[in-house]
C-alpha cells in the first residue's frame, strides 16, 4: 500500500551542528531537489520562526534549534502526469517500490505541463498508476534524479513513497554510484585519470547555462567528478566519468572548462565539429546502490557507437 505524502513539515538543524543555508537545509531534511526547495520558499510556503520566508531568505543560515515550517509539500492535486502507454521505454531492473529504465536520448524525464506527454514519467504512469503522488508529487511524481533530455542511459524512478525516501537519501549521502560514458573533443592519453573539483552555479535558468570556476564564487557549489580515458585519437577520446556530486550539466560544463567538451554538445561545445553527432555524446552507463539491491548497466546506444566508429576509435 502506498504511503501518503505529508502536506506539511516542521524541523530544525541539530543542536551543536552547523548552520546550513535554508534551501540546503530543506533539501537535505526533506529529500527534495534544491530547485524544489527554492520553489517552496519563493511560493510563500516556508516560515522561519513563524515568519514567512521570501526569495531573499533562500541563502539565509538556519541556526541549530531554529524552527522551519513548510506547508504544501505536495502539489495541489490539479496537475498529474498523463499516462502514455504508446511511448516505448525499456525497463532494465525493478525492485520494491522502484524501477530502472534505459532512457532514450531526446526523451525528457518528466512533463512540465499537465497536457504534456512523451516523457519517462508519462510512460511509467501508464504501467505503474501508483506512481502518481510519489515523492514531490504532481508532475514530479516518482522522480528521484534526472538526466538531461539529450543524455541517455540508466535512470531510477520510485513507484512507492518509502522507496523514494530511501533512494533520495542514497543520492544525498553519495551512496549512489553513478558512472557515465562520454565522447569528448581532443586527445587524452589512454589510461590517464583525473579527479576534478570545480565550482558550479546556474547562471541562466531558461535555456539553462552553468557557470564554472576554479575558485568559490557567490552561491556556487563545489562539484567533483573523476574521469578516466578509455581510448581515442587526436580528434576525440572516449572517457568514463564517476560523479561524486550531482549538478545540472555537471559533466558537460566541467569537461568544457578543462578544454575537452562533450562531442555534439550544442551548449558547451557550440561551433565545434559534431563529427556526425546529433546530440551530446553522453550516456549514463551504470548505476549501483548496494542498500537497495540495485546494480544495472546500460550498453552504449547505437548513435554513440556509430559516431565513435566514424571517428576511427576502436
Amino acid at each position: 500500500m502506498q504511503e501518503p505524502t505529508p502536506t506539511s513539515w516542521t524541523g530544525s538543524p541539530e543542536p551543536g551542528g552547523p548552520s546550513p543555508r535554508l534551501d540546503v537545509f530543506l533539501g537535505r531534511a526533506l529529500g527534495l531537489s534544491r530547485q524544489r526547495a527554492r520553489d517552496l520558499i519563493e511560493g510563500g510556503h516556508v516560515a522561519i520562526a513563524g515568519q514567512a520566508a521570501t526569495r531573499r531568505d533562500k541563502g539565509r543560515p538556519i541556526a541549530p534549534g531554529e524552527r522551519v515550517t513548510v506547508e504544501r509539500l505536495t502539489d495541489d492535486g490539479q496537475q498529474h502526469p498523463r499516462p502514455d502507454a504508446a511511448l516505448p521505454i525499456e525497463e532494465v531492473a525493478a525492485g520494491d517500490g522502484w524501477v530502472v529504465v534505459n532512457k532514450p536520448a531526446g526523451v525528457p524525464v518528466r512533463p512540465h505541463r499537465a497536457d504534456e506527454r512523451g516523457t519517462v514519467i508519462n510512460a511509467l504512469a501508464a504501467r505503474y498508476p501508483q506512481i502518481v503522488g510519489v515523492g514531490e508529487g504532481g508532475l514530479r511524481s516518482g522522480v528521484v534524479h534526472r538526466l538531461d533530455t539529450d543524455t541517455s542511459g540508466a535512470l531510477v524512478v520510485a513507484t512507492g513513497q518509502q522507496a523514494w525516501g530511501r533512494l533520495r537519501a542514497c543520492f544525498a549521502e553519495h551512496r549512489a554510484v553513478k558512472r557515465y560514458t562520454a565522447l569528448v573533443h581532443g586527445r587524452l592519453a589512454p589510461g590517464s585519470e583525473r579527479r576534478l573539483t570545480l565550482y558550479l552555479s546556474v547562471a541562466r535558468r531558461k535555456d539553462a547555462w552553468v557557470r564554472v570556476a576554479d575558485e568559490p564564487f557567490d552561491d556556487a557549489r563545489a562539484c567533483t567528478l573523476t574521469w578516466r580515458a578509455v581510448r581515442g585519437n587526436n580528434l576525440a577520446t572516449l572517457i568514463e566519468v564517476d560523479l561524486e556530486t550531482g549538478f545540472l550539466h555537471q559533466i558537460r560544463a566541467m569537461m568544457a572548462h578543462v578544454y575537452h567538451p562533450v562531442v555534439g554538445d550544442d551548449r558547451y561545445a557550440h561551433g565545434m565539429q559534431t563529427h556526425g553527432a546529433t546530440r551530446q555524446m553522453l550516456h549514463a552507463s551504470s548505476l549501483a546502490i548496494d542498500s537497495m539491491g540495485l546494480d544495472v548497466q546500460c550498453p552504449l546506444p547505437e548513435d554513440m557507437s556509430r559516431v565513435i566508429a566514424g571517428l576511427g576509435i576502436e
